[in-house]
């Protein structure tokens, strides 16, 4: 687990203390309060400058490497017999003389990528519990749900697939609120983890009980929620699959590059059999050639230990295909299904039927060698009547009014739009066991095709078709 050096004090913790809750294992009922304001609290994001990502030559974590960091006046945070470590409390001079150990092959600094999701205050609404996960579309607010729709889930369901408690989807997010109705009992807490030591502080401070996983943002609950749901409230892709939460991005919606790596490791050594990661993230190439080469390399691993990889392709309206030296981190990696967004275009009411639910979201990525499938991730936040609705949790320190009782939230994003895909990617692996290629490979073959012919730069093989993926 991690230990990243968190470096606060404790005028910091008090001063915190006047913007959110305490609670124990449920939502308090107590008034709504204003999000957090971080920078008054004297809270500042942790600081990656002493961080770094240790690259070994060869397999295995070399003998007397953790005594060698030490001298060095530094910790190791992770390592991995694949041949990584992520390492902190190293200045320049330490990172250089580590870098000159004769089984090191590079040292990097780690850095992180920001989650940006669209959402805003009126897309947080409060819910009520009346469905079944036997009858997905008996959640109170299915209506709502033009994308479970819009991929044909609701065919999958009538036709008895609502997933398998024996597959399990790893959520590399902000974590999960295990506690959340659509979520409780769905998510194996002996097989979660969390990678982000200042949010393991502040879980222990705020939420005292609660598993570290537990998500103080709401984009990991949001996103879980969307490949498996108890459809009480509303439904996932499936609503029997089994999750795991794995915590690399924390309360300010920051993923570094070292958790992220070390939490596709725990998902993959850990039983995972699709890993979704609804994350950004890419770097230089030039002069960067043996860590593209070794992320290819981690990416691989995973999928030789049989857990499919899905990721989102980012809303930064590129073509991949043509980003100049910027490498995308994830979707450039050869075992990953790439997810770009749709987008319902018109509807005769706020919450659809929509006239044409397969437009694409003029936000997402693309790209042809890049994108293999496509699904709703949503409109923008400028037309907010196609969001994206699933929980959030309950202990979110971004919107603590999601504290004070059972609320749903409206988001769109590729972030969004990569859950369904895994939870497809869920179903398919019942049919056909944990082989990534074949259920890549059965993804894109049964998906609609949309756009231009075969692979298309917006949409790669089509939007994605949960009944069909299962047919």
């Amino acid at each position: 687990m991690s230990s990243v050096r968190i470096g606060l004090r404790l005028t910091a913790v008090a001063a915190l203390a006047v913007f959110a809750f305490a609670c124990a294992d449920g939502p308090t009922q107590a008034p709504p309060v204003e999000p957090p304001d971080f920078a008054v609290a004297g809270f500042e994001e942790p600081d990656l400058g002493d961080q770094y990502l240790v690259m070994f030559k060869g397999k295995g974590v070399p003998s007397g490497f953790a005594r060698d960091v030490q001298k060095l006046g530094g910790n190791v945070v992770f390592s991995h017999d694949v041949g990584i470590a992520v390492v902190n409390g190293l200045d320049e001079a330490g990172a250089g003389a580590l870098g000159g150990k004769k089984y090191v092959s590079d040292i990097q600094m780690d850095e992180a990528f920001d989650l940006d999701p669209m959402w805003d205050e009126n897309s947080v609404e409060l819910a009520d519990e009346v469905g079944s996960p036997d009858d997905p579309t008996s959640a109170s607010r299915y209506a709502r749900q033009w994308n479970m729709r819009a991929i044909s889930a609701d065919a999958a369901w009538a036709a008895g697939r609502l997933g398998s408690s024996n597959v399990t989807i790893a959520i590399l997010d902000t974590g999960i609120d295990y506690l959340y109705p659509d979520l409780a009992g769905r998510v194996d807490l002996s097989r979660s983890v969390s990678f982000e030591a200042f949010d393991d502080f502040l879980v222990s401070l705020y939420f005292p009980g609660r598993h570290p996983v537990t998500d103080l943002y709401w984009h990991g609950t949001h996103v879980a929620a969307t490949a498996s749901s108890n459809a009480l409230i509303l439904a996932g892709v499936t609503s029997k699959t089994t999750l795991i939460g794995v915590k690399v991005c924390n309360v300010f919606g920051s993923c570094p590059l070292g958790s992220v790596i070390a939490g596709l490791l725990h998902a993959a050594d850990n039983g995972a059999d699709v890993a979704n990661m609804s994350l950004g993230g890419g770097f230089a190439k030039v002069g960067n050639g043996r860590f593209v080469g070794f992320i290819n390399s981690v990416f691989n691993y995973a999928k030789n230990q049989g857990m499919t990889i899905v990721v989102s392709a980012g809303n930064d309206a590129i073509d991949l295909d043509h980003n100049g030296n910027e490498y995308a981190t994830y979707c450039d990696t050869p075992a990953t299904i790439c997810v770009s967004a749709t987008a319902p275009e018109a509807g005769d009411s706020r919450w659809g039927p929509w006239f044409n639910v397969d437009a694409f979201a003029p936000y997402s990525n693309f790209g042809n060698s890049a994108i293999n499938v496509a699904a709703p991730g949503g409109r923008s936040v400028a037309n907010s009547a196609g969001w994206i609705w699933a929980g959030c949790s309950t202990t979110s320190l971004v919107i603590p009014v999601c504290q004070t009782g059972i609320y749903i939230l409206g988001a769109s994003g590729t972030s969004m739009a990569s859950p369904h895909v895994a939870g497809v990617a869920s179903l398919v692996i019942e049919d056909i066991g944990r082989r990534p290629g074949r259920v890549k490979t059965i993804v894109q073959q049964s998906a609609d095709d949309r756009g231009k012919k075969g692979n298309d730069p917006f949409y790669g093989k089509g939007r994605v078709n949960a009944a069909g993926a299962v047919n």
